[in-house]
């Protein structure tokens, strides 16, 4: 591993740019000088780094002199409007927004399963994968290396956290005025998130898809190198704080047993299997969060599609479904 970087996160005071800073240190990254960005009224705020206090600048096109890797997690316009200003100065930037995901010349990265493809960024950018496409293809790689995925039928049951921290307050301020009695405001979401579901995670298209559907059919696809992936996914927003779950179909090119996906498990990097459920063993978003694996339960054969089998895959969004897989891309660089 190289020593001795200079490493910028952009976006350094959001929950993700948080996660990061506690990804570099606990994974003792080697760091030889930290630059915290983000906006204005975060500048002079102080964050705290291996013993020490370091100051928070506002993000500028010329913070990135002498930067050699810059991990953003500011948004997609924001990303868009100084990322490349980062490259240009010499930086290799990791992205964590959706701005340059499916552009022809930037990896798109999940270390355990394509780390080959970080090897090449023309461009200086490498892009974070979105946090339900990673923690679905974490569940689904070992199986794909085994037998071939041929197709996917997915169901997200994402936290609200992945709204950031507004959503929390949210969930928080509604279930409180429900058990007081007074009436519920409505501001991140369309409908009460409260002891409810609500099938819509982004933007609608007029496909009636969303965007967040989008992503988790176009970036499989992309990772695992198959254009041909037969995908389709419904996401929805759950009143649980952190950690999304996927309830996935997956049809393969070769016949598996249920025996043959277990074993497929063993020694797979970053994923862990937890199913025995007639001992109520499965994996729940409550032991995902602030874990670096994602976990596998409920693994059967599906009795509707020929070579397929349904899984329930769970992760912590934040973590390995943002910051630890940037800080991982830093570490392959």
């Amino acid at each position: 591993m190289p020593t001795d970087r200079h490493v910028a996160i952009a976006g350094a005071t959001g929950a993700v740019g948080l996660e990061m800073l506690k990804c570099l240190e606990e994974r003792d990254y080697p760091v030889g000088e930290l630059t915290l960005l983000a906006s204005a009224r975060s500048e002079g705020r102080r964050l705290p780094f291996r013993g020490e206090e370091i100051p928070v600048r506002e993000l500028r096109h010329d913070s990135f002199a002498g930067v050699e890797v810059a991990l953003f997690s500011a948004g997609g316009s924001t990303s868009e409007e100084f990322a490349p200003s980062a490259a240009r100065a010499g930086a290799v930037v990791i992205d964590n927004s959706s701005a340059f995901r499916m552009e022809e010349d930037v990896p798109l990265v999940v270390p355990e399963i394509n780390a080959g493809a970080a090897r090449s960024h023309p461009r200086g950018i490498i892009a974070n994968p979105n946090c339900t496409t990673i923690v679905t293809l974490m569940g689904l790689y070992p199986l794909h290396r085994k037998f071939g995925l041929r197709a996917v039928i997915a169901s997200s049951y994402q936290a609200v956290s992945g709204s950031g921290a507004r959503g929390i307050v949210e969930l928080e301020a509604q279930t409180r005025a429900l058990a007081e009695g007074r009436p519920i405001e409505k501001n991140v979401y369309p409908h009460q998130i409260a002891f409810n579901v609500l099938p819509h995670v982004d933007r609608f298209l007029d496909d009636g898809y969303t965007r967040e559907e989008l992503k988790m059919c176009n970036e499989g696809r992309k990772i695992l190198g198959r254009p041909g992936l037969e995908v389709t996914c419904t996401c929805v927003r759950v009143p649980v704080y952190r950690s999304h779950s996927v309830s996935v179909t997956a049809g393969f090119e070769r016949p598996v047993s249920v025996a043959e996906a277990r074993a497929a498990y063993d020694g797979a990097p970053g994923v862990r299997l937890l199913d025995d459920p007639r001992e109520a063993v499965y994996p729940t978003p409550l032991e995902a969060t602030g874990r670096d694996e994602c976990f596998v339960g409920r693994l059967r054969r599906d009795h509707v599609l020929e070579n397929a089998l349904a899984l329930w895959v769970v992760g912590d969004q934040v973590r390995k479904g943002a910051a630890l897989n940037a800080v991982q891309i830093a570490e392959l660089l």
